[in-house]
């Protein structure tokens, strides 16, 4: 099972670097269209990178925490990896969904 659950998330992983480069490319394309921002913030893809960047410390932690409740038993890789798999998963479908709007 532990195997299973790896491999899962091996896979929901590779699909989220795959639409990370596609969306991190509209953003890149968005602030080349849209110009240097004249209210001092970041543009599309700086936002992006270090929302992805904070995402991805918070799924590390909370499936940690998940994984917590059998904490050094053979339950707690399992749990984390179903974590990792459900949170990379709908993290994958934000991305999507960024670059469908507009």
């Amino acid at each position: 099972m532990n195997y299973c659950a790896a491999q899962d998330f091996h896979k929901a992983d590779a699909a989220l670097n795959r639409q990370w480069t596609a969306t991190a490319d509209e953003m890149k394309r968005r602030d080349v269209r849209d110009g240097k921002p004249t209210d001092n913030r970041p543009g599309n893809f700086d936002t992006l990178l270090a929302g992805q960047r904070a995402w991805l410390k918070f799924r590390d932690a909370q499936c940690d925490l998940e994984g917590y409740l059998f904490r050094g038993g053979s339950m707690e890789p399992l749990l984390v990896a179903t974590c990792r798999t459900g949170l990379t998963e709908a993290r994958t479908k934000q991305l999507q969904d960024l670059i469908e709007q507009q």
